[in-house]
């Protein structure tokens, strides 16, 4: 009762947000509107920074506990080869399906360029020069965990995690005390999870006012057919996703999942960020039947290499700038950006808008307008809910597939979390 009634106040949140931001859209002054959508604003940031807060200690005392808790480094890596061949199969799926349609219905022929972001691109294009060789390898290899932490460096945790776990794992019953503590750890920000996401309605608020009131809602109409071939995309992607996932785990236990997830990934949709809902996913994904050990070791690596969606619309936003300014690019041109887009997108969870600046970045590589980004921000909010909610399907999905694959995955818990 207590997880519907949240449901349904983020719902409500959702369409006030819509109503409140389009009335200030149309009534107030630009004067007005732009510090009210950065105030309200902040409602949103208030959120995802309590959610943040969290997600440093869970990943390391998850992923360490999971480690120790599969026995020994043979496991660990047999493991992280199944994860690791689920996420490949499924980013290049993601890539070749936006490289797919996109020539197919030429979406960027539709875009209207006069109704570029300028402003908004310029930070992006900051973003974008960390994306050297130099700052994807710091991206991956911390140099102090301290600083991982603070920053909230998934992939950067996940390295010193597996370090620390399989060292602990490697002392035997003399590390137990350890791991014993770091499972109460683990439990006690899970239930932290639960006083956090009572402020999600709050969140969504102010998260869809802000952008109505800033854009309104004309901004459809304008990229109504970027906005269409894109939701189909990832509607393809969804069906793609699900069957390879009901051929592995059945469909009633697709549907059970789900079903799960449902909560999960509203809020991942309304708050457009799938980072928001990290500790809540762990928490359903254990009550559906998965392990603890699997899924505080494949979650982590999934949010840093397994975001399906965002695939998608990398290589989708891509080619449609190309096409706006009319670049010619020939298929083994496009196969070549794939692949750049496939390692590029790796280790940048932290990244603010990290789509938008892997894609800026690609552009200035394969020498198309990277202003070109400004064409799609205007409408970037609304399809980033799109993804933010198609990459917690995806992870939720690998993780089960891991679980089944290895045997782990029970019937599911409608109590408390399933326990390893």
């Amino acid at each position: 009762m207590k997880k519907n009634r949240l449901t349904l106040y983020i719902l409500l949140a959702m369409v006030l947000g819509i109503v409140v931001g389009y009335l200030v859209h149309v009534s107030a002054s630009e004067e007005f509107i732009k510090p009210f959508s950065k105030n309200i604003n902040l409602l949103g940031k208030v959120f995802i920074r309590l959610v943040q807060m969290i997600i440093a200690p869970l990943v390391f005392s998850t992923l360490v506990v999971g480690i120790a808790k599969l026995g020994d480094i043979k496991t660990v890596g047999r493991i992280g080869g199944k994860a690791i061949l689920w996420f490949i199969s499924a980013s290049l799926m993601s890539l070749l399906l936006g490289l797919v349609l996109v020539n197919i219905f030429k979406p960027g022929t539709y875009i209207d360029l006069s109704h570029a972001d300028t402003e908004g691109v310029k930070d992006l294009m900051k973003n974008s020069s960390q994306l050297t060789l130099e700052k994807f390898v710091e991206h991956i290899i911390p140099k102090s965990v301290v600083e991982a932490m603070a920053t909230n460096e998934i992939l950067q945790l996940v390295v010193f995690s597996i370090f620390f776990g399989v060292a602990m794992t490697a002392l035997g019953d003399y590390a137990k005390p350890l791991i014993k503590a770091l499972d109460i750890v683990a439990h006690i920000i899970l239930k932290m999870v639960g006083y956090v996401m009572n402020f999600a309605p709050l969140g969504v608020f102010g998260a869809l006012t802000a952008v109505v009131a800033a854009r309104g809602l004309d901004i459809f109409k304008f990229y109504i057919v970027y906005f269409a071939f894109f939701l189909l995309g990832i509607a393809i992607l969804w069906v793609l996703l699900l069957s390879a996932g009901a051929m592995i785990l059945g469909t009633g236990r697709v549907k059970e999942l789900l079903k799960r997830i449902s909560q999960p990934l509203l809020i991942a949709f309304s708050t457009t960020s799938s980072e928001a809902v990290f500790p809540k996913l762990t928490e359903e994904l254990e009550r559906f039947g998965n392990k603890n050990k699997i899924v505080s070791f494949v979650l982590p690596l999934g949010y840093s290499f397994n975001l399906d969606g965002s695939m998608m619309y990398m290589t989708f936003a891509s080619l449609a700038i190309a096409q706006a300014y009319k670049v010619p690019l020939d298929l083994s041109t496009q196969l070549t950006m794939l692949l750049v887009l496939m390692i590029t997108s790796k280790g940048i969870a932290g990244v603010p808008r990290a789509s938008l600046v892997i894609v800026l970045a690609t552009c200035a590589m394969f020498e198309i307008p990277p202003e070109g980004v400004a064409i799609i921000l205007p409408i970037d909010h609304f399809c980033d809910m799109f993804r933010s909610m198609t990459n917690v399907i995806g992870n939720a999905l690998a993780t089960s597939v891991v679980s089944k694959w290895e045997g782990e995955l029970g019937p599911g818990d409608s109590g408390d979390a399933a326990q390893a």
